[in-house]
C-alpha cells in the first residue's frame, strides 16, 4: 500500500510540476507579445483572426461551386472533405473546451491585458484548430507547394494572432493545431 501511495504522490507531483512549467512558458510568451504590440500590428492581427471563419467557409464553398460549374466531381468531393474536416474539428473543439474548462489566460493572470475579451474556454484554440484543419485538408486534397505554403502560412498566422491578441495561451494554440491537423489526416480517406 505504501508503494502505491508513493507512486501516486510522485505522479501527482510530476504532473503538477509539468503544468507549472507549461503555465510559466505560456505566461512568458504572452507577456512578450503584449509588450511588443503596436496599433498597426494589432489591427492586422485582429483582422486575420476575424476573417478566419470566412476563409474556412469560403474555401470549401468556392471549391464546391467551381466543381459544379466545371462538372468536376473530384473537386466537389474535395470540397466536401474540407468542409467535413473543419466541421468535425469544430465539434471536437467545442467538446474538448467543455471537458477541460481551461479559463482564458487573462482571467488566470490578471496582469495580462487582452485586445478584447471573448467568452467560452481557452483549450484548445478554436480559431487555430479550424484554420489548421482547413489548411491541412486543402493541402491533402491538392498537394502542390503553391497550395500548401499559403495554406500553412495562413493557419500559422491565425494561431499566432490568437496569442498576440492575448486570448489564448501558446499551449492552447499548439493543442488546436494538433486537433486540426489530426482531424484532417483522420478524414483524409474522404478526399478524391
Amino acid at each position: 500500500m505504501k508503494k502505491v501511495f508513493l507512486f501516486y504522490w510522485i505522479f501527482c507531483f510530476s504532473a503538477a510540476q509539468a503544468q507549472t512549467a507549461v503555465d510559466n512558458f505560456d505566461l512568458a510568451i504572452l507577456q512578450k507579445l503584449e509588450a511588443s504590440r503596436s496599433d498597426g500590428q494589432t489591427k492586422f492581427m485582429r483582422g486575420i483572426s476575424d476573417a478566419n471563419n470566412y476563409v474556412n467557409a469560403g474555401i470549401p464553398a468556392g471549391l464546391f461551386v467551381a466543381g459544379i460549374i466545371d462538372h468536376n466531381k473530384s473537386m466537389r468531393q474535395n470540397a466536401f472533405y474540407i468542409f467535413s474536416s473543419t466541421a468535425c474539428t469544430a465539434i471536437l473543439n467545442h467538446s474538448l473546451k467543455k471537458i477541460f474548462k481551461r479559463p482564458r489566460p487573462f482571467l488566470v493572470h490578471i496582469s495580462l491585458t487582452p485586445v478584447y475579451k471573448p467568452g467560452e474556454y481557452s483549450l484548445p484554440s478554436g480559431h487555430t484548430s479550424a484554420s489548421f484543419s482547413t489548411a491541412t485538408s486543402l493541402s491533402m486534397a491538392y498537394p502542390k507547394w503553391y497550395v500548401i505554403a499559403p495554406s500553412m502560412l495562413w493557419a500559422g498566422t491565425v494561431g499566432y494572432s490568437r496569442m498576440y491578441l492575448g486570448v489564448h495561451n501558446p499551449s492552447d494554440v499548439a493543442a488546436g493545431m494538433a486537433l486540426g491537423v489530426g482531424t484532417a489526416l483522420g478524414l483524409s480517406f474522404m478526399r478524391h
